[in-house]
């Protein structure tokens, strides 16, 4: 660990390292980006040019509207709560999602202390528990933040106390009970404005900028402590990579400086130790970063030189190598089989594809390098890899990602990852938060109740809404939210967070109707689907491309139907009068990767690459799977 306690330590009164947490979607990219303004990050040209939200950066991001990676921000204040003097203010954007656990604890790792973030309207949900959980056991002080003041529906007073109730719930004798005594900043990121004082619900804040924010973040985050003289030491909590650079790796400096040029010791995972030499140091100005010279205690910089550095490792000096503790993730709940693409189609999309299981594993190999909540284990086939991560989100990202690099995959429905306590088989649990309006609470609680859910307790607002919780296996929640928002009418709210392991629950039942299997290859015709879709739903246009064991629309009954969607009608030189009636072609349901991955039976898996998304049938021959099933009625009779 870092040096001896009985050494006096120092603080850096010009730096504070702040992470802002938040539930997906209460503003805090937002937030980061009137913080950004404000502190003159921009000049008046760039500002104009600059996007909203610009810490979402990859196109992911954006399109879903969602932060995936953590990232840093520096904002140079010099505003009149630093007394006259420039301040540097380090800000990291997490992730909201729980999916991304890995990038919220690596953020953490990283400062000193959070700015916890809370819609005036929808209060505290399960993701600012777990990430404020997460801050308490690191005994960080946090600055609440009731951002949105303005909505409409605010209801700030309230959001106050259930903040506080959130805090009780999370404190024990092991946290110090200070822990409550927690600055509140009222606030509307969009407007650029906050306020120490309660705004009317639906007001402003009375003050005209961010000043109050800024001032109590430099009151409340302590700035960073070092021991004078003592020898280097920075962990590695990012990664990022340079076209001109190669790897970049993330360090804050605990102790000592890191400067360019520099001869380190680089303590690894796997606790050897190799003397490397540090090539480039990036210093964040806004939101670019520019060559430095050196970092000092508490900075947060990018370093290049070392390109097999990975997340958790420690850059030390060479006389006196101390490694700093590596960095422990939650362990993954979901898990899926990726591998390369084995349809008949495959490598028909277009030129450039990248269809090789060589390819595919180098690919998986890098993902681990930057994302620490991922595992990769080998299968029985050498073409196809376990990956584990925290949620379907997160590996549904990962799959959208590689898609759109060129890559064709064939992915296996999602299974739990069950561990055994005891000499039980134990699968990981799920805390599920759901606001919805009144009159859908007895579908809702029919629907979790077939997939294992308790309710733990039901609050109605008063408003026409209720806010339930459950406890539902990992498993029950899979392919659980397309349902769910089909029968609230889309206006139900669903959210989840782990709560551990229990015992197996037993089998649960996956969805009711059985599939549409196309029995032979060819091209879809309006002909067939106009007599096949009184049989159930389709998935596909006319003349798309078809194969036998593809999956071409959902059965309204519960077993499967292969059906023949080639055919064509027989032509006579006769007009009839109910001839090409195809008028009443309902047009086909269209699923995205998400809803494929989730309508997967046991005996299916989806097809990706980068043009399409195909479900199709592990086994394709028809007459193979008719010889299974017969076997496997035989031996359960």
């Amino acid at each position: 660990m870092s040096a001896p306690t009985d050494s006096p330590r120092t603080a850096r009164t010009d730096l504070r390292n702040v992470a802002i947490v938040a539930h997906v979607d209460h503003g805090k990219t937002t937030l980061v980006d009137a913080m950004l303004r404000q502190g003159g990050a921009f000049t008046e040209h760039q500002a104009e040019g600059v996007a909203e939200r610009v810490m979402d950066s990859g196109d992911l991001e954006r399109e879903k509207g969602i932060t995936i990676l953590a990232k840093n921000t520096a904002i140079h204040y010099a505003g009149p709560a630093g007394g006259g003097k420039p301040m540097t203010i380090n800000i990291i954007d997490t992730p909201g999602h729980a999916d991304f656990g890995g990038e919220v604890e690596r953020g953490l790792s990283m400062v000193d202390g959070i700015v916890l973030l809370v819609d005036a309207s929808e209060g505290p949900l399960p993701q600012t528990r777990f990430v404020l959980r997460k801050a308490l056991n690191a005994d960080m002080p946090v600055v609440l933040v009731v951002n949105k003041v303005d909505r409409g529906d605010a209801r700030i007073a309230e959001v106050v106390d259930e903040t506080y109730e959130l805090f009780m719930d999370l404190l024990d004798e092991s946290h110090s009970q200070d822990a409550l005594d927690f600055p509140v900043v009222y606030a509307s990121a969009k407007a650029g404005r906050a306020s120490l004082e309660m705004p009317e619900n639906g007001g402003l804040p009375d003050s005209p900028d961010l000043e109050p924010l800024f001032k109590t973040i430099l009151e409340t985050i302590p700035a960073p402590l070092y021991t004078e003289g003592a020898p280097l030491q920075a962990h590695v909590t990012n990664l990022d990579a340079s076209p001109f650079l190669g790897r970049l790796a993330l360090v804050r400096v605990h102790e000592g400086t890191l400067r360019k040029g520099q001869q380190v010791a680089w303590m690894k995972r796997d606790g050897t130790t190799k003397n490397v030499k540090i090539t480039e140091l990036l210093v964040t100005e806004g939101l670019e970063r520019k060559s430095g010279e050196s970092a000092g205690p508490g900075d947060i910089v990018a370093v290049s030189g070392i390109p097999e550095i990975t997340i958790g490792e420690t850059l030390a000096d060479p006389e006196n190598p101390v490694a700093l503790p590596l960095i422990h993730v939650d362990e993954p709940a979901i898990s899926m089989t990726i591998g390369t693409n084995t349809s008949p189609l495959v490598g028909k999309g277009g030129k450039g594809h990248k269809v090789t299981a060589r390819l595919v594993k180098d690919r998986l190999d890098a993902e681990l390098v930057g994302n620490v909540s991922l595992k990769v284990l080998p299968t029985e086939r050498p073409d196809a890899w376990e990956v584990q991560g925290r949620g379907e989100l997160a590996l549904a990202i990962l799959v959208e990602q590689m898609r759109r690099e060129g890559f064709e995959l064939t992915v296996g429905k999602p299974q739990v990852v069950t561990r055994e306590i005891n000499g039980k088989i134990h699968e990981p649990v799920e805390r599920l938060t759901i606001d919805a309006p009144e009159e859908y609470l007895g579908t809702i609680t029919e629907l979790l109740a077939s997939r294992k859910g308790r309710m733990e307790q039901m609050t109605n607002h008063g408003t026409g809404w209720v806010r339930m919780e459950f406890l539902v296996p990992a498993r029950g929640l899979i392919g659980f939210r397309t349902e769910f928002l089909t029968d609230t009418r889309g206006t139900g709210i669903a959210h989840h967070i782990s709560e551990g392991y229990e015992p197996w629950a037993g089998e649960i039942k996956s969805r009711q109707n059985g599939s549409l299997v196309a029995d032979r290859s060819g091209a879809a015709t309006a002909y067939a689907m106009t007599n096949l879709q009184e049989r159930g739903v389709m998935f596909v246009d006319p003349t798309t491309e078809v194969y036998e064991g593809m999956i071409v629309g959902e059965n309204s009954r519960a077993d499967d139907m292969d059906v023949n969607i080639t055919k064509e009608k027989q032509q006579t030189n006769i007009r009839s009068a109910t001839s090409d009636n195809f008028e009443k072609l309902v047009p086909p349901r269209k699923l995205s990767l998400e809803q494929c991955l989730e309508f997967c039976r046991e005996d299916e898996c989806v097809e990706v690459t980068p043009e399409t998304v195909r479900i199709r049938k592990l086994v394709l021959d028809q007459n193979e799977r008719a010889k299974t099933a017969s076997r496997a009625r035989k031996a359960s009779k």
